[in-house]
């Protein structure tokens, strides 16, 4: 018989079909997948030989997907704070990783990333970066979910010379890692400001052709539309729907500022946005009109950005920003409630990614990606609605156990292979030359 597990928490949010919390269930894990969600009652009588992990005082959801990261720019936290986008990129980060992004920098990165990610319940991230070769060998080593871009740009880096050489090693990329169950895929052009019109219709052919999710920056700032407008006398998104590129398969990542017009475009061709609220915030680019987007169905994903930006790869805390922003800015304090958000960090974003069917929320056949939090810690008393508790008053230290595909990778808040724990330790021995070589690159 495969390996099997009954989880037994005081509470499960399932997301799907029903949004509500149960209790009084548990969660069959079997061959990594979820066999079974039943009473717990029912599960012992029908499984007398499986044994029972009991999860007092925790809620188990499904594993939280980070829709937006750059994992690498571990790195660079705190390297380029207190400045607007255009100098953030200008002047400190795309000089920094003229000079150091290479495989090496984006394996340490990524690993310090993925670590973080997976200890605050993110069981996939999203990633966007060069070498993802080397990104890929972090997730891999904590045993973690992970989709990667394919990157385009127009302008040559260590890693690929031009925009045909980019796509060339990561569709090349994609062959080799196909047919892992953890690995994913999207096609990721940086932004229409770094992609020519050439480079992007290639990109909506090839999403056509290989079902791939097309995952860009759109619309961040409103620099950004101001120098659209001038160079290509339209908007970005405009320029992206002339090109084919607006459709189910796009994640528009930020989306901050968009036109009634350009809501309604996004809605009817069924795209998802990547909100990335406190990235936003701290480059001062603007609040995102999430309220409107909810109203009109638009799909929602929260992702982190990257360290540089954001400092912190916290869900939890990015998703609890969200949705007090949402209410906030629109003044209406029923808007994104938390079940709803907590479906935003999970099958939406799954959904964006084409992972749907996969994972996203605890249901039969799907794969047993999961997340245990303590809601009984004192700070956290009395807990009147679980899903309440888990997106307002709960944060990442709360997170006990992770399961990916079935399999237990983190426990009682610590990474459970021993090659995770090692390749961690001996990354975060590496930082201090990271760290040294990055301050001679700043100081000019």
């Amino acid at each position: 018989m495969p390996d099997a597990v009954i989880l037994a928490p005081q509470w499960i949010a399932p997301v799907a079909p029903d949004p509500r919390v149960l209790t009084g269930h548990a969660v069959l894990v079997e061959d990594g997948r979820i066999a079974a969600l039943a009473p717990l009652d029912e599960l012992r009588n029908s499984r007398p030989e499986t044994p029972v992990q009991q999860l007092p005082g925790q809620l188990l959801t499904p594993g939280f997907v980070n829709l937006h990261s750059h994992a690498a720019m571990a790195l660079l936290r705190g390297a380029a704070d207190d400045m607007s986008l255009h100098d953030w990129l200008r002047q400190r980060i795309w000089p920094a990783e003229s000079k150091l992004v290479g495989p090496e920098f984006v394996r340490d990165g990524a690993l310090l990333a993925a670590a973080e990610m997976l200890l605050g319940g993110i069981t996939c991230f999203n990633d966007m970066y060069f070498f993802p070769e080397a990104a890929i060998e972090a997730a891999q080593l904590l045993e973690m979910r992970s989709v990667h871009g394919i990157v385009v740009i127009d302008f040559a880096s260590a890693y690929a010379a031009a925009p045909a050489d980019y796509l060339r090693k990561g569709l090349e990329l994609r062959d080799r890692f196909r047919h892992d169950p953890l690995i994913g895929f999207c096609l990721a052009p940086h932004a229409p400001y770094t992609v020519s019109d050439e480079s992007l219709q290639r990109v909506a052919t090839l999403s056509r052709e290989l079902g791939l999710p097309v995952h860009i920056h759109v619309h961040e700032t409103s620099a950004e539309i101001d120098e659209s407008m001038a160079i290509h006398g339209k908007r970005p998104l405009e320029r992206l729907e002339a090109l084919g590129l607006v459709g189910p398969e796009l994640i528009a990542v930020h989306a901050v500022h968009l036109n009634e017009a350009e809501l309604q475009l996004l809605a009817t061709r069924g795209a998802s946005v990547a909100h990335c609220p406190h990235s936003n915030l701290k480059l001062a680019s603007g609040i995102a009109s999430t309220a409107r987007m909810l109203e009109l169905g638009i799909r929602i994903g929260i992702g982190t950005d990257g360290s540089a930006s954001n400092n912190r790869l916290d869900l939890l805390q990015e998703a609890r920003c969200a949705a007090l922003l949402a209410k906030g800015s629109s003044g209406r304090a029923e808007t994104w409630p938390a079940a709803k958000v907590l479906q935003s960090m999970t099958l939406d974003a799954a959904t964006a990614l084409g992972l749907e069917n996969r994972i996203g929320s605890i249901e039969p056949g799907k794969r047993a990606d999961l997340v245990a939090i303590d809601l009984s810690a004192p700070e956290l008393q009395p807990v009147f609605e679980p899903l309440a508790q888990l997106i307002y008053a709960a944060g990442r230290e709360h997170v006990q156990h992770v399961w990916v595909d079935g399999k237990p990778v983190v426990q009682k808040r610590q990474l459970v292979a021993e090659g995770a724990r090692q390749g961690l330790s001996e990354v975060v021995g590496r930082t201090s030359v990271w760290h040294n070589r990055l301050g001679e690159i700043l100081s000019g």
